[in-house]
């Protein structure tokens, strides 16, 4: 598959994934009246469960004969991908907001770009490889 192709697949997946983060964040903050960094954690596990199924069959499929990792790899190797692409997220956020005292849903939507950049670069290095 082409990378051109790739990246426009990882960019509708991620364009679906910052809606449901979107969502779920709104819903916590504002009808639930959580804080913005459980909403943060709990809109990003739930989008990572439909990132995982979309990026395995359609962004980065594989052969089944060329696989180099089984499925229980690529769960753990998309776990560490999470990992650093949420961490990379998390301290954003918390900079934009600590720090910079930018309003709480803006940084939320603007941490979705590190999150997506750095997600992408680990899951096609190291999890669908």
């Amino acid at each position: 598959m082409k990378e051109s192709v790739r990246i426009f697949r990882f960019t509708v997946v991620g364009t679906l994934n910052a809606l449901i983060t979107a969502l779920v964040v709104w819903l916590m903050m504002h009808i639930h009246d959580q804080g913005y960094l459980l909403a943060n954690v709990v809109a990003y596990i739930v989008a990572q469960i439909h990132n995982f199924i979309w990026s395995k069959y359609w962004i980065f499929p594989l052969d089944a004969d060329a696989k180099k990792n089984s499925i229980w790899h690529q769960i753990l190797f998309f776990v560490c991908a999470f990992a650093m692409a949420y961490t990379a997220q998390f301290l954003f956020l918390l900079l934009l907001v600590e720090v910079f005292h930018c309003n709480e849903y803006l940084a939320q939507f603007l941490g979705l770009f590190v999150y997506g950049a750095v997600n992408f670069i680990a899951n096609r290095r190291i999890t669908f490889r």
